[in-house]
């Protein structure tokens, strides 16, 4: 074989470093992105997707280190799928770490009053709130029986006039 090759799987430092630094950016990255809130993940826009790329970026030396062998990247790829998986694992089997890892979903409004407090908290501006309004078909606050703010960021409206929630008394 050739020496260019041969370098190209070549690793700069041994396998278990590889693993090591995955899972520790890994769950670095898992908790500051816990941190920052439902919203940020929950809608994408190309401020989050620049975001996501510079991230990407910013870890890669964290990583790899001086490596750029083929294998090392191979490697971290690997584990750091294997650690979502795990993680999606765990979540499933254990409601303690699934809310530390999705979160609970968080009351926005009921019966018409809207709770600024908590848009404030969870980052939620007045325009998207009535966005999330808009396309629940909702036209006015006292029309909103439930608002929620799912763990996925998304914003469910439940309204006063919903099939769904109203129950016919005869």
């Amino acid at each position: 074989m050739s020496a260019p090759f041969e370098q190209m799987f070549q690793l700069a430092m041994p396998w278990w470093a590889f693993v090591f630094r995955a899972c520790v950016v890994y769950f670095i990255l898992l908790g500051m992105i816990r941190l920052s809130g439902k919203r940020t993940m929950g809608q994408f826009t190309p401020f989050d997707m620049l975001l996501v790329v510079l991230l990407g970026n910013a870890v890669q030396n964290a990583l790899l280190g001086e490596d750029t062998s083929v294998g090392g990247g191979l490697l971290l790829a690997a584990t750091l799928i294997t650690l979502n998986w795990l993680v999606g694992l765990v979540s499933a089997r254990s409601p303690r770490v699934e809310r530390w890892v999705e979160g609970a979903p968080v009351l926005l409004a009921r019966d018409g009053q809207v709770y600024r407090d908590v848009l404030r908290r969870e980052l939620i501006s007045r325009e998207d709130f009535e966005k999330a309004m808009r396309e629940a078909g909702c036209l006015d606050m006292a029309d909103i029986r439930l608002a929620v703010l799912e763990n996925n960021g998304h914003i469910t409206l439940v309204t006063r006039q919903d099939p769904r929630t109203d129950v016919d008394a005869t």
